[in-house]
This record gives C-alpha cells, structure tokens and sequence, in this order.
C-alpha cells in the first residue's frame, strides 16, 4: 500500500530512534515512521517535551516512547539505543 509519503508498513515491526523527533521536522518523521507501522522512540535533552510528543502521537494509534538523550554523553546515547 502506498502512502502520500511513501510505502506504508516498509518499517512494519522495525524501531526508529527519532533524535529531535518532538518538534518541527523530527515531530513529522517520528509521526511518519509510527504510520508506517514503526515503533518509535522519541529522543531528545528534554523528557518531557519526549513524553508530550510520545503522547500526542498514540492518541493517533502509534506505538512511541519518548525518552532522555544528551548527544553529548555516551552513556545517555547507548541508554537511547537500549531503550526499545
């Protein structure tokens, strides 16, 4: 099936780590790739501007988590990536 964006369920079961993904850009691809069929997590530096995005997008039906991340510190990076 074809989306207005693409190829919907392309990323079907798949877990998209969308840094910067609760606003502007990162807000619509995080929205994009929870269409598609993704499990999204949102990361960025404040948890609950994640958590508002995250919850913004389930109310739409996708699966997402917002989650810290300081691109600055390895540990909150590897944290991000484990996260899913």
């Amino acid at each position: 099936m074809k989306s207005r964006w693409g190829i919907i369920g392309r990323v079907q079961d798949k877990v998209a780590l969308v840094t910067g993904g609760a606003s502007a850009i990162g807000l619509f691809i995080s929205t994009l790739k929870a269409i598609e069929g993704a499990k999204v997590v949102i990361a960025i530096i404040t948890k609950q501007g994640a958590k508002e995005a995250a919850e913004n997008i389930k109310k739409q039906g996708g699966e997402v988590a917002g989650v810290f991340l300081d691109a600055g510190q390895a540990d909150s990076i590897q944290a991000a990536v484990d996260y899913h």
